[in-house]
């Protein structure tokens, strides 16, 4: 019996009732983080990334800091234009049944279900700050709104939650008569739901509302930390090497101020005066000449700044009477300012880290649609990252689907959970790598079959070819002989459309069929001998013959067909000449 919402939908099923029966001594895996706690526990959990973070909202937004810093923006959105292509006007994604062995109506709901549920999210035109808001934050959450006197027509409305108010918890049933003894039982009872405060969830926090599973659609990255209890975002793994980039920028900033400039050493001649009085002579003149320049590293602001005294100014020293007296000498500023190497490694271990190929980010890189050999192996990796992006993403439209179709009455839990599996979401692409890929291998294909043709029905069979050779499935030549024959009635000729003269393959399968010896006999060789005739265009199937002839008991005289006559006279022409020759010599 499926329950949504609090409302029970469809028929009782026997999977459910044989799953009582089932014990098992260990939880189930948390893969989506969810807060395992016992029965009147405290929900909250604690982590420390770096020393930044302290629980599970302080990291998220760590996450969108990263993304809006120059170098995190660029990157992330390369990754998503990648992943969404919003062009043309037309939707990011459609779905496909192709394997689904449904009724055409059937599709066809399922199919105008998915519409409307793009349409809630307003998708076509969402698409890309949708799939940022998953990516960036390494979570998603939907509030599945529906009519509560009017179940059965499907989602309302789908409301976004900010996932830092938001958090999964699953909670371990105790039996009234055992208490703890239930929490060692073989059979564990567990009840999932979420809890939410407008608040935010903080570390320790056990107040909310508490929302029922079925009423929130959650997709994560899939990335867990080590203790499977905090979901992980992709830049997770680049927070540390952002961090090394902005220190060595500020430093690299620090030191072209303060090495840059020339500074000058004073020497002040004091005379005879006292310590007392030739300190406080030093500072006065200090005070009177010096320049004070401070650098802001929260706002990239230079400012003059007289109250502070730091070693990158200007050198005071005092010089006693008998000296050379007062003087002022410079230093030279810092050489080799323009080399910043180590800046660049960092950022190229920062875009490595989010799997950005490193020439997108030059700034003299280009974009190359070539040869399958000229892609590089970072862009063919890079192609395989954004498409396992989007099968994870697309969990988001199997949650909802689910939903709509059981609300509405379409399907039931279980025919839904064998749907599911041939039921897929096609992406549109902006890169044709696969397609390339393809070209190339089916040329390659075609230039080994053109090699081989000649010895087709000599030493290979046509089974063989399209096997091993075209590497065709038997599924595709049974589709491909009924599509040629389906043409064949209809009375297309394939040597209109261009030259498939390939030998064996030109209508010649009638002659290497039979048993006959002279198949063996190649009219190429012979072709340009003295004497014979020239070869013909091409071989023609033989004509049927007429009803009324069909009528008549004549016995056969012909056992070949016209062009074979022909090909035995000139052979038999040739061998008499040959014998008149050795004869002749002899």
């Amino acid at each position: 019996m499926i329950q949504l919402f609090g409302y029970q939908i469809g028929r009782v099923e026997k999977e459910v009732n044989k799953r009582k029966n089932i014990q098992a001594f260990s939880a189930p895996s948390n893969n989506d983080a969810a807060m395992t706690v016992a029965e009147n526990g405290v929900f909250g959990t604690y982590l420390d990334m770096d020393a930044t973070a302290k629980n599970e909202a302080q990291l998220i937004t760590k996450y969108r800091e990263l993304a809006l810093s120059p170098e995190g923006e660029r990157a992330v959105d390369d990754i998503i234009n990648e992943a969404i292509i919003m062009e043309d006007y037309k939707s990011p994604v459609e779905i496909k049944m192709d394997d689904l062995d449904q009724p055409d109506a059937v599709k066809k709901k399922i199919e105008e279900e998915f519409i409307a549920i793009l349409k809630m999210m307003d998708f076509n035109n969402q698409a890309y700050d949708i799939f940022r808001r998953w990516y960036v934050d390494g979570r998603l959450y939907y509030h599945k709104m529906i009519d509560v006197k009017k179940p059965r027509q499907g989602i309302q409305e789908l409301r976004y939650i900010d996932p830092r108010k938001i958090k999964k918890i699953r909670k371990i049933l105790k039996s009234a008569e055992r208490d703890q003894a239930a929490l060692q039982s073989l059979n564990p009872q567990f009840m999932e739901f979420y809890i939410y405060n407008e608040r935010g969830i903080a570390s320790n926090m056990n107040e909310g509302i508490h929302i029922a599973k079925d009423s929130i659609t959650y997709v994560h990255s899939g990335l867990i930390n080590e203790k499977s209890t905090v979901i992980l975002s992709h830049l997770n793994k680049a927070m540390k090497l952002w961090n090394q980039v902005r220190w060595m920028e500020d430093s690299l900033v620090i030191y072209r101020i303060s090495r840059a400039p020339e500074r000058r050493i004073f020497y002040i001649d004091v005379g005879n005066l006292p310590k007392m009085k030739a300190e406080q002579y030093l500072k006065d003149m200090m005070i009177k000449h010096k320049n004070k320049l401070v650098y802001d590293a929260s706002t990239g602001e230079v400012k003059d700044d007289r109250k502070f005294q730091t070693m990158m100014e200007d050198f005071w020293l005092p010089r006693r009477e008998g000296g050379r007296g007062t003087e002022i000498s410079t230093l030279p500023g810092g050489e080799n300012l323009g080399q910043i190497e180590d800046v660049e490694f960092f950022k190229n271990k920062f875009y490595k880290a989010l799997n950005v190929p490193v020439s997108r980010m030059e700034a003299d890189g280009g974009f190359n649609l070539g040869r399958s050999s000229e892609i590089t192996r970072d862009e063919l990796k890079f192609a395989k990252f954004i498409n396992r992006l989007r099968m994870r993403f697309a969990m988001l439209f199997d949650d909802l689907l689910e939903t709509q179709l059981i609300l509405k009455g379409i399907t039931d839990k279980a025919t839904w959970n064998e749907m599911k599996e041939y039921i897929f979401y096609d992406f549109r692409e902006d890169n044709h790598f696969e397609e390339l890929k393809n070209q190339e291998i089916l040329r390659e294909r075609m230039t080994v079959l053109a090699d081989v043709d000649g010895y087709v029905g000599r030493y290979y069979s046509l089974d063989w070819v399209k096997k091993n050779i075209l590497r065709q499935s038997e599924e595709e030549i049974e589709e491909l002989q009924k599509a040629m024959a389906e043409d064949e009635k209809e009375g297309v000729d394939p040597e209109e459309n261009g030259d498939t003269n390939f030998g064996a393959f030109s209508g010649r399968s009638d002659v290497l069929s039979r048993e006959d010896p002279i198949q063996d006999i190649r009219p190429e060789d012979d072709a340009n001998e003295p004497g014979m005739p020239e070869k013909p265009e091409k071989p023609k199937p033989p004509v049927p013959p007429k009803k009324a002839e069909t009528k008549k008991a004549e016995p056969k005289k012909e056992e070949y067909t016209p062009e074979e006559i022909e090909l035995i006279e000139s052979q038999t022409r040739f061998f008499e000449s040959l014998t008149m020759e050795n004869t002749l010599d002899e």
